[in-house]
């Protein structure tokens, strides 16, 4: 036994271990290379010209001048509210994409049911422009969003909704006049407070200009509306925000982070100067800006972000002269579409997961999660309740909401906000020295430089460095497609205008013409426009009488807006097209040599290479001889040959048969898995058409291989 009165040894601290240095760090990682660049095989190069580091130390976030911050007081690099997610967490904004007033309702009231407390009310295009649903093309009304035009159809689509209690985001965009009108209708008819609504209905005509090309009007007669709709709102409506910046029309062209955010702070300061121009104090117009920024998969990058946006707006709205109160920034972030893939789209549900975490850690506001079939049709209950769901797991079972700002203090995300800051400003400030972002994009600045940044992307796509799970790695060519039910423009403009057709009758023509008079005059024109929508003037009549006096508005180039994943998708799609058009897949013979350990890895490498086209492959066993693997080929049918076998034995096998497989069907495409480099042009020379390797533009061989084989024109 032991002696009673022997005391308990001390237990071991840290203290006791030395202490590793960097540089000895740094020794084992070179010895581990084996004389690899340690730059090119572990500095992570961005699209935001940042280099990541390996490791990040204790050095990395000496004097940055962000770390004394605390959440709730300014700059609010680390929150906007001292408790952050602790008393109440961010808001479940889901878009609603349905396009008719019914159905919008039906899937609004049992989704906020389900877990979702926030109205996210999307448009479609004709009631965007201000077209009534009956005077737009078929086409358009009610698709990618909700056809609205009179206030009957508004108190529809909110039929059974608090708005009192109930947030309300509508992106209205240069709409948000004829918006607000039929609202305000809809509220006073109803009974219930102005005051009591909060929510925003946002304009961002800038961010229109980017994502179209052109604006319904000039740009001093929307900034008029937009100060009028500002100084409104105060008035009558405080905890409404009338001015919404977005960074899709960026991000869905391909933007880096930095180049969103940069055209997002540059668009809203061109806003704030146009609100002051027009009377407005910063303290008046500020807290009426609501801030919508796309989420990507870069993880860290885009909790860095975020909190870089709160830490920039605060020191712009500081520069202006603005309180504390103006300096907050109201943040409402949606997972990347560009991200989306229409093949495998249940793996959307994993990316948009990420992304949602992300924008939780960098501390959005609200929140929309794609719904994994966003893409390829109106979701339905079983996906909208997934997203929904997601939302609550992150909230009751991360724990993330028990921690304020629960990225604070990482050596890495610290270092990466600074970075991501520095890089926005200097992109912002670039903005600023060539007049302001409209002359930015008139002059198509942006432009080029998204369009550079999404050349980049392309190509590494194409290499397949940046992966598309499903799409350009791992196809799953079994995969049962999802389906959007087929839907008739006609009938549901034929609806549309039935009902516009009853609601028109049931105005007073003289009441109804004397307010869009009085409209079409100027002056205070939100509560002319009020006036109207509750004597029964439709959207578009309003539209119309606001635009009496309008100039033409300006254009510029759209920023082009598209997937990553669209190219390998359209591969894809023309495989399908082609066993719909002949029964079977393309097939392409996998010319294995000598036993399984010398062909398997590069014989399965192929396989899943030439699936991501849609390609199939014939997969034999092992041949012992070129005579016996040609003989196998030709019988198969097979349009093209890809030979699999090892670095060291291609010399004895490669010319041989490619002469023989040539010489009997001349237009045969042969290829070689791999990229024996002493042996590329002898191969050449012998008839290779191609070599499969890790290395390859996976795209450009792709489509080569399509329009050779007569699978794509």
């Amino acid at each position: 036994m032991s002696n009673p009165q022997q005391t308990d040894t001390a237990l071991p601290t840290f203290d006791e271990f030395p202490p590793t240095s960097y540089e000895e760090w740094r020794r084992a990682v070179d010895k581990a290379l084996k004389g690899a660049s340690f730059e090119k095989r572990l500095i992570t190069k961005t699209y935001e010209e940042i280099d990541l580091q390996p490791m990040y130390r204790q050095e990395d976030i000496a004097n940055l001048p962000h770390l004394d911050g605390l959440p709730g007081f300014a700059p609010y690099l680390r929150g906007t509210n001292p408790l952050g997610y602790h008393d109440s967490s961010w808001e479940v904004a889901q878009e609603l994409p349905q396009g008719t007033p019914a159905a919008f309702n039906a899937a609004l009231r049992a989704d906020l049911q389900r877990g979702q407390n926030a109205v996210n009310l999307m448009p479609d295009r004709p009631t965007l422009a201000g077209i009534d649903a009956d005077q737009a093309d078929a086409e358009d009304v009610g698709r990618g969003g909700l056809s609205v035009s009179s206030v009957d159809d508004l108190a529809q689509a909110l039929n059974g909704v608090d708005l009192e209690n109930t947030p309300l985001f509508i992106q209205a965009s240069t709409s948000a006049l004829t918006f607000t009108a039929l609202l305000a209708a809809l509220v006073r008819k109803q009974g219930q407070s102005l005051a009591k609504i909060r929510g925003a209905i946002g304009m961002d005509p800038l961010g229109q200009l980017a994502r179209d090309g052109r604006l319904p009007r000039d740009l001093d007669g929307i900034y008029e509306v937009m100060a009028q709709l500002t100084a409104w709102a105060k008035a009558n409506a405080p905890q409404l925000q009338t001015i919404t910046v977005q960074g899709s029309p960026y991000h869905n062209g391909g933007a880096s982070t930095t180049q969103e955010l940069a055209f997002v702070l540059a668009t809203a300061v061109e806003y704030l100067r146009a609100m002051q121009t027009r009377g407005l104090s910063v303290d008046d117009a500020a807290p009426r800006f609501r801030f919508s920024l796309s989420i990507g998969s870069n993880f860290f990058m885009e909790i860095a972000r975020l909190r870089a946006a709160r830490l920039l707006w605060a020191k712009i709205i500081q520069a202006f002269g603005g309180n504390a109160e103006s300096q907050k920034m109201h943040i409402h972030t949606r997972t990347s579409a560009w991200n989306q893939t229409a093949y495998d789209p249940h793996v959307n549900l994993l990316r948009a997961t990420t992304e949602a975490f992300s924008a939780v850690v960098g501390g959005c506001d609200s929140l929309h999660i794609s719904p994994f079939d966003e893409l390829v049709r109106v979701p339905d209950d079983f996906s909208r309740r997934v997203a929904r769901n997601t939302h609550t797991v992150l909230r009751e079972e991360t724990h993330i909401t028990h921690t304020v700002d629960p990225a604070g203090g990482s050596w890495y995300v610290e270092n990466l906000t600074d970075s991501v800051a520095r890089k926005t400003w200097a992109l912002f400030q670039e903005i600023e020295k060539q007049g302001g972002m409209t002359k930015a994009l008139e002059s198509g600045w942006p432009q080029a430089q998204i369009a550079d940044t999404a050349t980049k992307r392309a190509a590494n796509i194409a290499k397949r460095k940046d992966i598309f799970v499903g799409t350009n790695m791992y196809p799953n060519l079994k995969e049962s497609r999802i389906e959007a039910a087929p839907v008739d423009p006609w009938a549901v403009q034929s609806e549309r205008g039935a009902a516009l057709k009853q609601y028109r009758a049931s105005a007073n023509a003289g009441q109804k013409q004397a307010a869009l008079d009085a409209l079409a005059q100027g002056g205070n024109v939100v509560e002319t426009a009020i006036q109207a929508a509750l004597a029964g003037a439709t959207l578009g009549e309003i539209a119309h009488a606001a635009r009496t006096h309008a100039k033409p508005g300006p254009t510029a180039t759209a920023v082009h807006a598209h997937r990553g994943a669209q190219a390998f998708e359209a591969l894809r799609q023309a495989a399908e097209t082609y066993v719909a058009r002949i029964g079977q897949r393309p097939q392409v013979f996998l010319a294995n040599m000598g036993p399984l350990t010398q062909h398997k890895a590069r014989a399965d490498f192929v396989t899943a290479f030439l699936g991501v086209g849609g390609f199939e492959t014939v997969y034999p066993a092992g041949f012992g001889t070129p005579d016996e693997a040609a003989e196998a080929a030709l019988a198969s049918g097979a349009k093209a040959v890809v030979i699999c076998s090892t670095d060291p034995t291609y010399p004895d096998i490669v010319p041989s048969l490619v002469q023989k497989l040539k010489k009997a069907t001349p237009g045969l495409i042969v290829m070689v898995a791999g990229y024996p480099a002493d042996h590329v042009e002898a191969f050449k020379t012998a008839g290779v058409d191609d070599f499969i390797h890790l290395a390859a533009n996976c795209q450009a061989l792709l489509s080569t291989l399509q329009k050779k084989m007569g699978v794509a024109q």
